[in-house]
């Protein structure tokens, strides 16, 4: 059973500084370019980042490239995301999923069918 846990979100003030981290399970993580998604309520789920599934190339939002890294430990199916001078407007809850270079989700096919595998997400408030 496929089991995706992100960790490392908080409470912190504008300016600082948060690691968020998510392993998968039961998923051939290494095939697969790997992202972060937020969402916050009453809006859109929007694309924060995408990794290749080397780690060779990556893709980020207009509104954190400069501020924002992610990267892979394909040993460990673990997936982390490097957020620097966070702002207000980067308060969400934060969920990995596959995803396109174009940092829109991509399914996975699993057990006769296309599917999103999405964890509880992990909650980040930037307060300013």
């Amino acid at each position: 059973q496929v089991k995706v846990v992100e960790s490392g979100g908080g409470l912190v003030q504008a300016g600082e500084s948060l690691r968020l981290s998510c392993t998968i399970s039961e998923l051939p993580f290494g095939e697969y370019h790997m992202g972060w998604f937020r969402h916050v309520p009453g809006k859109e789920y929007e694309g924060v980042s995408c990794i290749a599934e080397s780690g060779d190339n990556t893709y980020f939002a207009d509104s954190v490239k400069g501020r924002f890294a992610i990267s892979r430990d394909n040993a460990k199916n673990t997936l982390y995301l490097q957020m620097n001078s966070l702002k207000a407007e980067d308060t969400g809850m934060y969920y990995c999923a596959r995803c396109w270079p174009d940092l829109q989700p991509r399914p996975v096919y699993s057990g006769g069918e296309w599917k999103n595998y999405w964890g509880q997400g992990t909650q980040v408030t930037v307060s300013s």
